[in-house]
């Protein structure tokens, strides 16, 4: 188990367990418009790990204002790095963007997204869940990376109904040992209890019914758990496999590749215990481009997939070749 930094759960759970900051048409033009204009094509895109059938799922995004993002980064360097890959240098846009998998005759969720509860310019899932030829009654199946609520708000809409009524529920033990415990939540600070509020909002009706799994377990065929502990508690990834292919869902290992990848020991606000989130970030970075693995981003631009390469002290994701065929 990881130790929670104080002043980064504060920002942390102020940021994305209660109410997200995000930024108004009036200071964001860019972003305003872009929530404004006509509908986008579906977001979703399905690839193949060797026999295994995966497909990314788009959320939406949210603007996040820049300063105070990178906890231990100056300012301007931030926007610079925001300026080299060509994003707005005031706001990061920050992406959505779940994974399906289809093995072993079974429809797999990794993470949920939004729900009906993030910001306006998200909560497009369901939409291009939809649109990909997925019913939410045939899941049998929803693994969780972990507790924040851009992960696991999608599980139950906000008048309490479940999503996914037929599908076994499967979430970390270590994060479920922490944002289910009453004795966390009465001594966290008052800003940090949105968070275990909104874990027990989502997990109570079923508490009985879910699943707690160690890392390193096989949390369904040709799927199996990686700690990756830092950004929460009991922050995990997955490396699904099939024959020699193999991809690794990084979930929030990183938040926008163009901040983090590149600058792998920068904290975002997010990260819960910073010290451990940089030696995680590193750890499964290093991993990527050493075994050459394909690998997914939660917060990346959609379809949030490619390659890891390293780069000076740092790294770059590079995108995955487009392709037509499954």
């Amino acid at each position: 188990m990881t130790k929670i930094d104080r002043r980064t759960a504060l920002a942390a759970s102020a940021a994305t367990l209660a109410a997200p900051a995000f930024l108004t048409a009036s200071t964001v033009p860019l972003f305003a418009q872009a929530a404004a204009a006509a509908a986008q094509a579906p977001g979703f895109y399905k690839y193949k790990v060797g026999d295994i059938t995966v497909t990314a799922i788009n959320d939406g995004f949210f603007a996040r204002p820049i300063e105070g993002f990178v906890r231990n980064a100056e300012l301007p360097a931030v926007q610079a790095a925001l300026g080299a890959a060509f994003l707005p240098t005031n706001a990061v846009p920050i992406p959505f963007n779940t994974l399906v998998v289809e093995s072993g005759g079974r429809l797999v969720l990794l993470d949920t997204g939004n729900g009906n509860t993030g910001a306006p310019t998200s909560g497009t899932w369901m939409a291009n869940f939809r649109a990909a030829g997925f019913d939410p009654a045939n899941v049998n199946a929803v693994v969780i990376s972990h507790f924040h609520g851009d992960h696991i708000n999608g599980l139950r809409l906000r008048d309490g109904t479940a999503v996914f009524p037929n599908a076994e529920i499967s979430v970390p033990a270590p994060e479920w040992a922490f944002w289910m415990s009453d004795e966390r939540m009465n001594a966290a600070p008052e800003a940090m209890r949105g968070g275990f509020q909104n874990a027990r909002r989502v997990f109570s009706p079923i508490a009985a019914n879910v699943k707690r799994y160690e890392p390193g377990a096989e949390v369904a065929p040709g799927i199996t758990s990686v700690a990756a502990f830092g950004h929460s508690p009991g922050h995990t990834v997955f490396v699904v496999a099939s024959g020699t292919a193999k991809l690794i869902y990084m979930a929030d290992t990183s938040n926008h590749p163009a901040l983090f990848v590149r600058n792998p020991d920068w904290s975002a606000v997010f990260d819960m215990d910073a010290d451990a989130a940089r030696a995680t970030r590193r750890r499964l970075l290093d991993m990527a481009a050493s075994e050459k693995s394909r690998v997914h981003f939660y917060h990346a631009p959609f379809p949030a997939n490619g390659f890891i390469a390293k780069d000076g002290n740092g790294f770059q994701l590079v995108p995955a070749q487009w392709t037509p065929s499954i």
